[in-house]
C-alpha cells in the first residue's frame, strides 16, 4: 500500500482556505481533513470528534507531556493541538490528510514529517483582503486593523512553503489546489504500487 502524503494548508485570515479545503475535499477522493484538538468551548453548531475534539486543560498538558501532538500552540488563552497519533494511523493506511494550521504550526510538522507538502494561499492584493474582513460586518475597526497587522505577518512566511496558491478567482484556485494533489500522486514511486498489476502485464 502506497503512503499518503500529508498537506499543509496554511492562509490568513480572509484568503479564503476554510472555504477552499472543503471544497477540496468534497471533490477529491481519498483526502481528509485532520480534526485537532482544542481546549476551548464548543460553540452552538459545532460536534466534537468533527469540528475539534474537545478536551480540558489538564487532559491537553497530560497529551503534551506523552508527546501526543505533532504540533501545539496557544491561541488567544486556548490550546489546540494535532493528534501525532491520527495523523501517522491515516497516512499508514494510504490516505492523504490536509492539515490546516499557522506557519508556526507548519514547520514544527515538516520538522518531524519532512516529506509534508506545505501550501501557502494568498489573497490576490491587499486591498482585497481588507474587503474580504470588512465584509463580515462583525468585527470593530480595531480588530480589522489588528487581523489585517497578523495577516501581513503571517504571508511573511509564504517563501517557506513549497506551493503558493492566489485565491482571487474560486474555482481557479480550487483547481490549483487539486492540481498539486494529482501530481503528487502520479510520482513514480506511489505511481508503480498503484498500478502493480497493470505494469506486469505491460512488462511481461
Amino acid at each position: 500500500m502506497s503512503q499518503g502524503t500529508l498537506y499543509i494548508i496554511s492562509a490568513p485570515s480572509g484568503a479564503g482556505k476554510t472555504s477552499l479545503v472543503k471544497a477540496l475535499v468534497e471533490t477529491t477522493p481519498d483526502i481528509l481533513v485532520s480534526v485537532s484538538h482544542t481546549t476551548r468551548a464548543m460553540r452552538d453548531g459545532e460536534v466534537d470528534g468533527v469540528n475539534y475534539h474537545f478536551v480540558d486543560v489538564e487532559t491537553f498538558h497530560h497529551m503534551i507531556d506523552a508527546g501526543s501532538f505533532l504540533e501545539h500552540a496557544e491561541v488567544f488563552g486556548n490550546f489546540y493541538g494535532t493528534s501525532r497519533s491520527s495523523i501517522l494511523d491515516r497516512l499508514a493506511l494510504g490516505e492523504d490528510v490536509i492539515l490546516e494550521i499557522d506557519w508556526q504550526g507548519a514547520a514544527q510538522v515538516r520538522e518531524s514529517i519532512p516529506g509534508a507538502v506545505a501550501i501557502f494561499i494568498l489573497p490576490p492584493s491587499r486591498s482585497e483582503l481588507e474587503r474580504r474582513l470588512r465584509g463580515r460586518d462583525t468585527d470593530s475597526e480595531e480588530v480589522i486593523a489588528r487581523r489585517l497587522a497578523e495577516a501581513v505577518e503571517e504571508m511573511s512566511h509564504c517563501h517557506d512553503f513549497d506551493y503558493l496558491v492566489v485565491n482571487d478567482d474560486f474555482d481557479t484556485a480550487l483547481s490549483d489546489l487539486r492540481a498539486i494533489v494529482i501530481a503528487r500522486r502520479l510520482r513514480q514511486a506511489p505511481q508503480s504500487m498503484r498500478l502493480e498489476s497493470v505494469l506486469a502485464e505491460l512488462l511481461a
